[in-house]
């Protein structure tokens, strides 16, 4: 062996070997090498290392090609130990080699040929650089033809994706596809790209990454390919949606019978059929509403209607705008679903949620590779000659083959795992879907940023200019994160609101409110969440991230304390701690009369318009003054062109002006909440 190194494998840490193959096969190859039982390593002047194993066993690894581009004697498919023995083995020679120019060809600085390193065994830092900067014969020469054929036929009909480009202190880039993440560990080298795709999809996901790349040039965020539609407008089963909508606006949930459902159920069907995901998703929904209130369940809320029918309709307008980003607003060039490869979950804990005939369960998984969050849910019936379960119950219940508590406390590593278009995931089980389940330990203070906050001020001006929730991806757990935390700093409790609130400052030291309602679904959830504040141990929480009155509110989902995380909604108790009282919340007029508008207008929803009542209508007259005397004009006149159509008998009239008015008080109450309060 010389002193000539192959920079590309000198940069495969143990986690992207891991990636690339197992951590079983990593740590048996490491023990071997320890041993000194690895392979003796040799590089020919092409670049190409070589070495033969104790057993008996060749490897070869040929450079421009990852790991499996490589060969093995022992014949086992994929990656085998061997060759994971050969790197390893090849980077403990570049440590222990002398410093010094190596034999041979130049140095050149690119990956793939032998390098002379300029300290014993250390790569020189890796230089900023984009994949999109490789030619498509490297790309071809990585990933093969078939690959690069499968991907073009993707490109014809379109695909978007979110870019993290390179940074000193991240040097990785990472593509968030839609069905995948593909993370490119090595600079200029495609083949140890690391990606969660299926196998037979991973060289097809690489080229989809690369062209993106290239495309974007610096930008977080490109859409390429797709065929021009024939027709600009709005797809038609979008418009037939948006029209038993309407149906459902004027005769309200009240009268609303089980042909409109079975339409609605048929008009969905056509929206994932065509990739029209989040429309999709949202006619489930009012579904979901209408079920629920044909049950009496307390899972039927008019506000969520209202706001369901408002997002329909804002939806539908934005899409119709002239160069209007569709796979934003309608999600079209989504995967509906993906199957995963091997991919690594860190549990943030878990919500319990229940009425008196079900309980539900959402299992809070940072995905780190991707940076995003995925929700596992789960639900159960109530028994009907039994008492409902509270959240300590359903911690014995079986997902996947393990226990509720150890899945939202654990570190998950499964080979069977699915994500939909909206990051929910599904596990699979049985012999081949294996998943395995680990205590978290530290690893919340590994996750990436923006997983891992520790300035919230800072990620909440981020958000600054994004486009209003109603037209968002719908993204099942968007502002979930991970907070590190300097102090808590109080800890009370506001009976009349039946809510725990606690004093805290992120690692910049900003204040933020951390706050949790009692939900007898999970009575001892206060408890636990009171003693784990009130323990000094707390460095980390999960939580949702929002502002209001002027607040950074955080509403807990898990803490970190030492190595345990603790998730409240599965403690045992029954809600006994005593704590001291809260101080009483800060007036915000503005947003009560926000609320009592959106409330008005869900009332009349609720019934129907082509169904009002004196009261209905006089509410909505009420409410118009309000909105006057707060200074919200426009708003008002809505609500009073509303009552003006309602009154005349014009439907037409009166469900324009109710889906206008619907979606100014969504927008208008989601500024307030994230702008109140500010200098």
């Amino acid at each position: 062996m010389t002193a000539a190194t192959r920079a590309d494998l000198l940069a495969l840490d143990t986690d992207t070997l891991a990636a690339l193959a197992n951590r079983g096969l990593v740590k048996r190859a490491a023990r071997e090498v320890a041993a000194g039982d690895g392979p003796v390593p040799g590089l020919d002047l092409d670049g190409t290392l070589r070495g033969t194993c104790p057993d008996g066993n060749s490897v070869v690894l040929p450079p421009g090609t990852g790991l499996d581009g490589g060969s093995c004697t022992c014949g086992a498919p994929g990656v085998c130990r061997h060759r994971i023995a050969l790197v390893l083995a090849h980077q403990h020679a570049a440590a222990d080699a002398p410093p010094g120019p190596a034999p041979g060809p130049a140095a050149s600085g690119t990956p793939g040929t032998p390098d002379a390193p300029g300290a014993p065994g250390t790569p020189a830092p890796a230089p900023a650089w984009s994949p999109g900067a490789l030619d498509d014969e490297a790309l071809t020469a990585a990933v093969g033809a078939r690959a690069v054929a499968a991907a073009r036929r993707t490109l014809e009909r379109g695909y978007a994706a979110r870019l993290h480009h390179a940074r000193p202190d991240d040097p990785q880039p990472v593509a968030e596809l839609a069905s995948c993440t593909v993370r490119f560990p090595v600079p200029g080298e495609l083949g140890f790209a690391v990606t969660d795709a299926a196998q037979d999809r991973r060289g097809e996901m690489i080229a989809l990454a690369v062209w993106a790349f290239r495309a974007a040039d610096g930008r977080p965020a490109v859409t390429l390919g797709g065929r021009p539609e024939p027709d600009a407008g709005i797809p038609p089963v979008l418009d037939a949606a948006l029209g038993l909508a309407r149906e459902l606006l004027l005769d309200g949930a009240v009268h609303a019978g089980p042909v409109l459902t079975a339409d609605l159920h048929r008009v969905r069907d056509e929206l994932a059929d065509r990739s029209l995901h989040w429309p999709a998703g949202l006619v489930a929904d009012l579904i979901g509403q209408l079920d629920a209130y044909a049950a009496r369940s307390a899972d039927h809320r008019p506000e969520e209607l209202a706001l369901l029918l408002a997002e329909l309709h804002a939806r539908h307008h934005a899409a119709a705008r002239p160069g209007a980003s569709r796979s934003e607003v309608l999600g079209v060039r989504e995967s509906a679903e993906t199957p995963l490869r091997r991919i690594r979950l860190t549990a943030l804990g878990c919500r319990i949620r229940g009425t008196a005939t079900t309980r539900s369960a959402e299992v809070y998984l940072a995905h780190p590779a991707a940076g995003t969050v995925l929700v596992l849910r789960r639900s159960w019936d109530v028994p009907a000659d039994g008492r409902p379960p509270t959240g300590h119950a359903p911690a014995a219940r079986r997902i996947a083959g393990h226990r509720l508590d150890a899945l939202a406390a654990g570190n998950v590593v499964s080979e069977s795992a699915v994500r939909s278009a909206a990051r929910e995931l599904r596990l699979g089980r049985g012999r081949t879907a294996a998943t395995t389940v680990t205590p978290v330990g530290g690893a919340w203070t590994d996750l990436p940023a923006p997983l891992l906050l520790t300035d919230l001020d800072a990620h909440l001006r981020t958000l600054e200019g994004r486009p209003p929730r109603l037209i968002r991806p719908r993204i099942a757990a968007e502002s979930l994160h991970v907070v590190r935390l300097s102090a808590v700093e109080g800890v009370r409790y506001d009976a009349a609101e039946q809510r725990l609130e606690a004093a805290v400052r992120d690692a910049a030291g900003n204040p933020a409110t951390l706050a949790a309602t009692y939900d007898p679904a999970c009575p001892g959830s206060l408890d636990a969440l009171a003693a784990a504040l009130g323990s000094g141990a707390v460095t980390h929480v999960s939580a949702t991230l929002r502002r209001a009155a002027g607040r950074t509110v955080l509403e807990p989902v898990a803490l970190l304390a030492g190595d345990t995380v603790v998730v409240p909604d599965l403690a045992p108790g029954s809600a006994s701690t005593t704590l001291g009282p809260a101080a009483p919340p800060s007036a915000d007029p503005v947003a009560a009369d926000l609320a009592e508008a959106l409330a008005a207008l869900a009332d009349t929803a609720h019934r129907g318009l082509r169904h009002p009542d004196g009261p209905t209508l006089t509410r909505l007259d009420r409410t118009a003054a309000r909105l006057d005397r707060g200074g919200l004009a426009t708003t008002a006149g809505l609500l009073r062109a509303l009552a003006h159509a309602v009154r005349a008998g014009d439907p037409d009239a009166a469900a324009r002006t109710w889906s206008d008015a619907a979606v100014r008080l969504a927008v208008t109450v989601e500024a307030h909440r994230e702008t109140a309060g500010r200098p």
